[in-house]
């Protein structure tokens, strides 16, 4: 009695997904989550292109980190989600997670000391904050002034 082999079933190689990497930012009271994969370089913030935000200002600070890394920012796009905080805090978190997302994304450690040596608070985020308003005064630290003497 001759038992016929079944055919073996070939393994169907799945496409390796590009990596996606997601790295945070924060600035004052603004967090922002930005995303990197490969890509033709389009920069989004908050589902908006970058080239799009009408504020030069605004524009010129989250598009720092995008000038210093040269030809890596051409290759990859990045998608950020920023909320919090007022516009310039809110700009000030995009440039900080836009350049976090480059040097995890590459890997490189000559970009991370390029950015340190640039600027730090590229890569290391502003830890002051508002001090909050006390009582017995208009604001943190101000004191209602006497009118008697």
């Amino acid at each position: 009695m001759v038992v016929a082999e079944k055919p073996k079933k070939e393994k169907s190689k799945k496409p390796k997904k590009d990596k996606l990497i997601v790295v945070r930012g924060k600035r004052k009271e603004s967090i922002a989550s930005a995303s990197i994969k490969k890509g033709k370089g389009v920069v989004r913030v908050n589902k908006r292109l970058l080239s799009a935000i009408p504020d030069f200002s605004q524009k010129l600070i989250m598009g720092e980190p995008i000038v210093l890394a040269g030809d890596v920012a051409m290759a990859v796009d990045i998608d950020v989600t920023v909320r919090g905080g007022g516009r310039m805090g809110q700009a000030e978190a995009v440039r900080v997670a836009i350049a976090r997302a480059f040097v995890e994304f590459t890997g490189n450690d000559e970009l991370k000391k390029f950015y340190m040596s640039v600027d730090r608070n590229l890569l290391v985020e502003d830890h002051r904050r508002v001090e909050p308003k006390k009582y017995l005064g208009p604001k943190a630290r101000a004191r209602f002034q006497k009118s008697y003497r």
